[in-house]
């Protein structure tokens, strides 16, 4: 028995070349299929019951792809035995010749049959094996083309579903001041040694003016005075130097006060 024809299919060529290697649609698409099973990449187990004329049988069998060039074409070959009502044995060439965003499927079937079945005639052979094709192809044509069509619908149902249980970002309502390093009590500390410096530069001024009106003519307690003054202000400006890498503090004397501080340490050299 030999056969061949063609189907239109209106999806890409990848596609109806996946949906061609892919069990699940063949089980659905196969007349009379009760199972069809992987084995290994390139075969599969398979049974089904097919009525050719007043005989049904159930065959079961092997089905093989060879000779794969995706997604052109591949050969299949199979062989099945229904018992006491024969055995076929046969094989297809399949190929995919792309059509604009559709397929075309066009296959040339060779079979073998032997038993009862060879017996009924060649005619009713060819009608039986012709509706069989015309049924296959009806279905997968089908069954591709519903699949595509729900491809898409089911990443925007997934997508959806991502978006419904994506937890809400609530929006800062207003900016967070963040410390920088180093900037804890620079405020305090600044104040704190500007006290410091006032603080000397009082208690060397009151010293200065007293000496200036005459405590002590020989200058040793406004030499005294000096050397606090010194002392104290080379302390606050070693706490400046420790702090070098906080915000810069500037301390500043107005000129009136330096001054009078410059005239009090003249007199006391003379």
């Amino acid at each position: 028995m030999k056969m061949n024809g063609e189907q239109r299919i209106a999806a890409p060529i990848e596609v109806v070349w996946a949906a061609l290697n892919d069990a699940d649609v063949l089980r659905a698409c196969i007349p009379g299929c009760q199972s069809l099973e992987p084995v290994d990449e390139d075969a599969f187990k398979a049974a089904a019951t097919i009525k050719v004329g007043p005989i049904s049988a159930r065959f079961g069998g092997m089905v093989k792809l060879f000779d794969r060039v995706p997604p052109h074409s591949y050969r299949i070959s199979g062989e099945g035995s229904g018992g006491a009502a024969g055995a076929v044995k046969g094989a297809a060439d399949v190929h995919l010749v792309a059509d604009g965003d559709a397929t075309i499927l066009q296959y040339d079937v060779s079979a073998d049959i032997t038993g009862r079945l060879a017996q009924l005639g060649g005619k009713l052979i060819d009608i039986t094996a012709k509706q069989l094709a015309g049924t296959f192809f009806a279905r997968f044509s089908q069954e591709v083309v519903e699949r595509q069509a729900e491809a898409p619908a089911t990443t925007a149902v997934h997508m959806d579903e991502m978006t419904a249980h994506r937890p809400e970002i609530q929006p800062v309502s207003s900016p967070v001041a963040i410390p920088q390093a180093g900037t804890t009590g620079a405020g305090s500390t600044s104040t704190g040694i500007s006290l410091l410096l006032l603080l000397a530069a009082a208690i060397g001024g009151f010293i200065l003016g007293e000496t200036a009106g005459g405590w002590d003519a020989s200058g040793n307690l406004g030499g005294a005075a000096v050397g606090l003054l010194v002392i104290v202000v080379a302390a606050a400006a070693f706490q400046l130097g420790q702090r070098a890498q906080r915000p810069t503090t500037t301390v500043s004397l107005d000129a009136d006060t330096i001054a009078r501080l410059a005239r009090a340490m003249e007199r006391q050299h003379k």
